[in-house]
């Protein structure tokens, strides 16, 4: 008998901040660092905040595309994500509040799979609808633009 998953869950993540910049996190059984730079005070132990951000957005990427592509039966093989991205400082500089901190990301997504641009493009269409993350980014006012090719 399968085993039906939720549809709805609860989760937490556990974070020790022992500086003004580092927060060490748990979830299930992995541990990881979010920190700052040492340019901005931080001891350079783990990417940002808003680096850890756009890092989620390349995770959902490859993890809801390759469950739409296996739905769909299209081979993409192997991504690899490029997210290249404006981040409006001004309000984590407390300069001022800024409504979209993110204007734009730009997803650059190679598949090395066999699938033709024709497959990825239906791939890149049923990504949009479930990607939890790029749906947070975008209701925020994020312009997410992805180009799609093959290795």
């Amino acid at each position: 008998m399968a085993i039906r998953q939720k549809t709805t869950i609860s989760a937490t993540i556990t974070g020790e901040s022992p500086s003004h910049s580092l927060s060490n996190c748990s979830v299930r059984d992995v541990n990881f660092a979010i920190d700052e730079p040492i340019e901005r005070g931080g001891t350079n132990l783990g990417p940002s905040p808003t680096e850890t951000a756009v890092a989620a957005l390349i995770g959902c990427t490859n993890v809801i595309a390759n469950k739409c592509a296996e739905k769909l039966g299209i081979d993409i093989g192997h991504l690899h994500i490029e997210a290249t991205y404006s981040l409006d400082r001004r309000g984590v500089m407390l300069m001022e509040e800024i409504d979209v901190p993110f204007p734009k990301i730009v997803l650059n997504i190679v598949a090395d799979g066999s699938a033709t641009d024709a497959e990825l493009q239906n791939v890149s269409t049923e990504l949009n609808k479930y990607c939890a993350v790029s749906k947070v980014f975008r209701a925020a006012g994020t312009v997410i633009e992805e180009n799609w090719s093959r290795a």
